[in-house]
């Protein structure tokens, strides 16, 4: 996917909280030398590798795509390549409101590790708490609790 392929289904997603990523903020992420992307049709994550950890940027799935499990799939792929470069834990965040998004990032084994007070703004200007998330993947594999 193209920067601005990625701009434009980024924007699908999220209007706010956090605020859709311009085609140059993905750019300039693309061209880090730490960053990876993973993309199958409908959807795209994007993750930065840190040391022994990765951070998990952004994930999209198009509206018209969701709930057929390609978030879990992509999420799962990351697992696997962290694993594989020896990277030992995944970390994320996701606004509070994102129950979807928190239930399948549990059903993946990640585990609440703190929150950002504010990280986000709604439409509104109202501030937003971000949920940090951490995935040890030196447990094992998670398997796909999703029903």
């Amino acid at each position: 996917m193209s920067p601005d392929d990625l701009a434009e289904l980024h924007a699908l997603c999220f209007d706010f909280a956090p605020r859709p990523w311009s085609a140059g903020e993905f750019r300039s992420l693309l061209d880090s030398a730490n960053v990876a992307l993973l993309s199958v049709g409908g959807g795209f994550v994007l993750t930065q590798l840190l040391g022994d950890e990765a951070e998990i940027l952004t994930i999209a799935v198009h509206p018209e795509h969701r709930r057929r499990g390609i978030a879990a799939g992509l999420l799962l792929r990351v697992h696997e390549n962290a694993r594989e470069s020896g990277i030992n834990s995944v970390f994320l965040e996701v606004s509070e409101r994102n129950t979807g998004a928190i239930g399948l990032y549990e059903s993946l084994g990640y585990e609440r590790a703190g929150a950002r007070k504010g990280y986000y703004r709604d439409r509104n200007g109202n501030r937003i708490t971000a949920v940090v998330m951490k995935r040890d993947l030196t447990k094992g594999k998670a398997e796909l609790l999703v029903k």
